[in-house]
């Protein structure tokens, strides 16, 4: 059996979550079978069962509003990637930005389509500020393709009732199948030369953050909440690839604003390289994830398996990571507007948020051991060969 993964992202080009699972399930995948990957770049992997090839698009001419370049390269994307010939028994589809390659490679070569959930477009509107009229066309290939698809992936049990509540997608199609971790990887014993090398004190407790600066990642928030943190502790942000000019302006106004409040504020721009965000996460006193959205929150499974307590959002998936009172602690997120995910009261959330930080904190058995259980519980639930094992088996469901 052969499958053809289509994806955004994928080595070296990956900014979220959806791009390690890509990166992680596409090599567990080649133990077992035949692998394709097709995605956004210029990449040229073979190894064993599993080839890469990235497809690369020149915006630069195009003459459409900025905030629709990125719209239509995908789907110039989705019709090269089906140009170029398909001979797998499945595709399997990543993200929106590559539906559309899904939705052309069912209908025109007669294969299968699987989609992974790895968010909503409904879900997200706030993508409309980075997207524009495009966040129309990301809605519809979204539905489009879900309810097309012959299964429906959904990364926690909250992502497939959203999917079954939002879409005309029968349940037998729905099934769930969760990110992993490498806990070989992803451990507590590791080196600090490269926190030290960020002026970041590994001898001293420090608050960590790991992600994009996105609305969904609620780090706005996180930045409001840092005033209210016990004083002598520091705070890494490790927080790059802002959605928008207007969110990363908003980013840069507010970290200046606590950084001229209290010291030991330390902001790491632009994405980490995988050595040193694992060094941050095993040294860290809390992981701090403060999602207003988000369907698995895989950075807090490698906070867990790093052996680092967690303070995160009781949002979506990251309930069925989180275990609360054993690996960690969850804040809800109360009082909601019009918009299911922004806060009324803003300034409340991020209270709450630092009182979930400042409570371990000043408890450093306690998050130990809970340090101790988020590992245990990473390693024993959440495998990439399991999970590959079991997204075969979806496959082969299909096979003639």
């Amino acid at each position: 059996m052969k499958t053809l993964l289509l994806t955004n992202e994928y080595p070296p080009n990956i900014y979220g979550g959806a791009g390690v699972h890509v990166d992680y399930l596409s090599r567990e995948l080649s133990k077992l079978i035949e692998v394709e990957v097709r995605t956004f770049g210029q990449q040229r992997l073979e190894s064993g069962s599993l080839r890469a090839t990235g497809f690369p698009v020149d915006a630069a001419g195009f003459g459409c509003p900025a905030p629709l370049r990125s719209v239509f390269a995908a789907a110039a994307r989705g019709v090269a990637w089906n140009a170029f010939g398909v001979d797998a028994q499945v595709v399997h589809c990543h993200t929106w930005y590559a539906h559309l390659g899904g939705i052309l490679a069912k209908l025109n070569y007669g294969i299968p389509l699987v989609i992974t959930v790895h968010s909503l477009e409904p879900l997200r509107p706030w993508k409309r500020e980075q997207l524009g009229g495009g966040y129309d066309f990301s809605c519809w290939v979204e539905r489009t393709a879900l309810e097309l698809a012959d299964a429906v992936i959904c990364v926690s049990r909250e992502t497939r009732e959203d999917v079954l509540r939002l879409f005309r997608v029968a349940p037998e199609r729905a099934h769930i199948i969760y990110n992993g971790i490498d806990p070989q990887e992803y451990h507590p014993n590791q080196g600090d030369s490269r926190v030290r090398a960020l002026g970041v004190d590994p001898t001293k407790p420090y608050v960590l953050f790991v992600g994009r600066i996105a609305r969904q990642k609620g780090i706005i928030h996180l930045v409001h909440a840092i005033r209210h943190f016990d004083p002598d502790v520091q705070v890494v942000l490790a927080a790059g690839a802002p959605d928008t000019p207007e969110i990363a302006a908003e980013m840069k106004e507010a970290v200046q604003a606590v950084q001229a409040q209290r010291p030991g504020v330390t902001w790491v721009q632009g994405m980490l390289d995988k050595p040193t965000a694992i060094e941050l996460y095993a040294h860290a006193a809390v992981f701090c994830c403060p999602s207003i959205y988000e369907p698995f929150g895989i950075i807090n499974l490698e906070a867990m398996a790093c052996g680092t307590a967690v303070v995160a959002s009781a949002v979506g998936g990251i309930k069925e990571v989180v275990v609360p009172g054993e690996t960690g602690l969850l804040v809800p997120l109360q009082q909601m507007t019009e918009s299911p995910f922004e806060a009324t009261d803003p300034e409340a959330y991020a209270r709450d948020l630092a009182a979930g930080v400042n409570e371990l904190l000043r408890d450093p058995a306690r998050r130990k051991a809970m340090g101790e259980a988020g590992r245990k519980r990473a390693v024993e639930k959440f495998s990439w060969a399991a999970i590959a094992a079991e997204t075969v088996e979806l496959y082969r469901k299909f096979k003639g």
